[in-house]
């Protein structure tokens, strides 16, 4: 195999390992549902590791596999779950865990991904070294790309664990070295522990995908567990270890849980022609909505696992019905994109128990709740129409938070139901016309000083008011004393990387740079997997091209590619994403893209430019790596100021990155 081969291999391998264990750890550690940007910052802190280390003496690669498996076995003996009490829904969480304690899984976590990618990340440096600095940058994004891809291929394929297993272990079995082709008796003898290792691995993920119930969405571990006999039979549905739905048919339901049929007597003349049920899941909601006489379902569902579960197991077969249309994707993107108008629009319990991404504290369903969604809901009710939601809401003061949002934006106070011993159990009621609702009660505050509503650029629901959590701050505090101590051990000392000041700061403004495209697609098109997935992908695209460009192209000087670059900051923060959201589609994507990738191309232009004149590629690459480590935990101010003004960080760090770097500003640049 060439150098060049296995460069890409390796960048493909390292990024597809560091996706699956994002997607993978989450989907078996309840906490990494919602911190999985922990497992980013420990991956980025073993990948800038093992480029410090490219020029140590012993080889870490071969021991990646004893690692990678090392980590699994550990998640899968020490599993994080939600205990269910009694038969409720347990939302955001809140209940009793299993396993471990917080303090004690997240830090091995965070310590197990750093090893793995240190030592894959080593492998990948080794040969990274054998290349000029752009040439090997270069096939590095082209790897990362096939990386993503393929990890991508496999969600759209619902793929289960184990067939991330081989695939990573035949990425592995193509690049270890062989023995007869080492010098040194010691590598020769680990060789043998790396094979029985991917032989673990296989069979620990094999194992897991085919316990009884289980089966993989693009977002979640989906176990479906049946219970009970004949008519008091039920399944329920945990995602990632905590209890979510439960499939049934509606007459028990109704026994049990009336708050779901309520939405329909407290609009007891609507015609209910055309209904739209957000958050469809399994069905009942649906099978519910027929049994009142609606003429026309549309059931928009994010997950396609649930949904077909529903369409399997649901004993009234809601979706099977010819009056139902189901629409697999984001329920804000859904009423961006639809012209539609409805006698009723139904928010049933939408709420996801993971984060979008790995690199941003933003929920599937975090758009729903703003100003923003519910004044596009209203807009697309009919003259009379009715706007419901419910749920579990767990906090008088969320009830508060979204009550007043409706009054906001339907200019009355909503209606509201509550179910006394259901965990804040409530239902919101309103319309346009604010005699379409048979209201019993009118919402008032329960908490003194009512957290306001949020909005597109602070969509944090579920955080009563601005600042960063205590928890928050402690993991913030720790991760940076780990990463210190972790380089200096195994790398040397940090002076190494003092040249490399301005690449540390490139690095810390490209992740929030990144960030801030995935927030905002995420808004403009959708909260869906396959947005998030092009999102990647198309930062990567925009980095090949950049490098291409400068290595073909004579480049203007640095100044003035600064200065393009943060002209293009500052015209992202110009344009508000309301503005974005009033174009039709077409329009609105080839804006969002041009405003987008253009900041990500100007960037990684000054990054080729500098970087195409660094005298130790992979110490500098190293630098580049710890500053977007750094970058990722930066994210975390979003819970303070929201997603817009991190442009302003980012752009700071640049302007940190053209200080530190001014003494290659006067050089004459030359074409690579």
């Amino acid at each position: 195999m060439t150098d060049g081969r296995r460069l890409v291999l390796l960048s493909a391998l390292m990024l597809f390992v560091e996706l699956a264990l994002i997607r993978w750890a989450g989907s078996n550690v309840v906490y990494l549902s919602y911190f999985s940007n922990f497992v980013l910052l420990g991956s980025f802190l073993g990948i800038g590791i093992g480029f410090l280390r490219a020029g140590a003496r012993v080889d870490l690669f071969p021991w990646a596999p004893v690692a990678l498996t090392g980590l699994v076995a550990f998640v899968l003996v020490f599993p994080v779950e939600i205990d269910r009490r009694g038969d409720q829904l347990i939302y955001f969480g809140s209940a009793q865990a299993t396993g471990l304690p917080t303090w004690v899984t997240l830090p091995v976590i965070f310590l197990a991904t750093a090893a793995v990618l240190a030592t894959i990340a080593e492998g990948v440096a080794r040969t990274f070294a054998k290349f000029a600095p752009l040439e090997a940058y270069r096939l590095d994004i082209a790897g990362s790309i096939a990386g993503i891809v393929g990890f991508s291929a496999l969600s759209f394929m619902h793929a289960p664990p184990v067939v991330w297993g081989v695939a990573a272990a035949a990425g592995f079995l193509i690049t270890l070295p062989r023995p007869s082709d080492q010098h040194k008796a010691p590598l020769a003898r680990r060789l043998p522990l790396a094979h029985l290792a991917l032989a673990g691995l296989v069979l620990l993920l094999a194992v897991e995908s085919v316990q009884p119930g289980h089966s993989w969405s693009p977002y979640y571990k989906v176990t479906a567990t049946e219970r009970g006999e004949g008519d008091d039979s039920s399944v329920i549905v945990d995602v990632n270890g905590i209890p979510h739905q439960v499939i049934q048919s509606t007459a028990r339901r109704n026994a049990r849980e009336p708050i779901y049929f309520l939405s329909y007597e407290r609009a007891p003349e609507n015609p209910l022609r055309d209904v739209l049920v957000v958050g469809a899941g399994n069905g009942s909601d649906v099978a519910i909505a027929l049994q009142n006489g609606a003429q026309h379902v549309d059931a928009v569902e994010i997950d396609p696992r649930l949904q077909e579960l529903g369409d399997q197991l649901h004993p009234e077969r809601p979706y099977a019905d010819a009056r139902v249309e189901v629409h697999i994707t984001d329920g804000r993107a859904f009423l961006e994109h639809t012209d539609k108008r409805y006698d009723l629009i139904l928010f049933a319990l939408p709420d996801s128990l993971t984060l979008v991404s790995g690199q941003s504290s933003l929920r599937l369903e975090s758009y729903l709740f703003t100003t923003g969604a519910m004044e596009e809901a209203r807009e697309h009710l009919s003259p009379g129409g009715v706007f419901a939601m419910y749920n579990f809401y767990r906090q008088d003061w969320l009830i508060d938070r979204l009550a007043g949002t409706l009054e906001q934006a339907y200019g009355h106070r909503p209606c509201i139901d509550t179910i006394e011993g259901t965990a804040g159990l409530a239902l919101l009621t309103t319309g346009v016309d604010e005699t379409a609702v048979d209201c019993r009660e009118r919402w008032s505050a329960r908490t003194e000083n009512p957290p306001p509503p949020v909005d597109d650029d602070y969509p944090f629901l579920y955080l009563r008011e601005p600042g960063l959590p205590g928890f928050y701050l402690l993991t913030i505090a720790l991760i940076l004393l780990a990463s210190v101590l972790l380089i200096r051990a195994a790398s040397g000392p940090l002076k190494r990387m003092a040249p490399y000041g301005d690449l540390f700061f490139m690095g810390v403004a490209f992740l929030l740079l990144e960030t801030k495209n995935v927030v905002q697609f995420a808004l403009l098109f959708g909260t869906t997997w396959f947005v998030n997935a092009l999102v990647f992908a198309g930062v990567l695209l925009s980095v090949y091209i950049a490098v291409e460009v400068a290595r073909r192209v004579r480049l203007p000087r640095p100044q003035v590619l600064y200065f393009a670059l943060l002209a293009a900051i500052a015209v992202a923060f110009l344009v508000p994403n309301a503005a974005l959201l009033a174009l039709s589609p077409v329009p609105r994507f080839i804006v969002a893209v041009v405003l987008a990738f253009a900041p990500i191309f100007l960037a990684n232009l000054v990054f080729a430019q500098r970087f195409a004149d660094v005298s130790a590629s992979t110490v500098a690459f190293g630098a580049n790596l710890l500053g977007a480590m750094i970058g990722g935990l930066l994210e975390y101010l979003s819970l303070i100021v929201g997603y817009r003004p991190l442009l302003l960080v980012t752009a700071g760090a640049y302007g940190l990155a053209f200080l530190l770097g001014r003494r290659h500003l006067a050089r004459v640049p030359v074409r690579v």
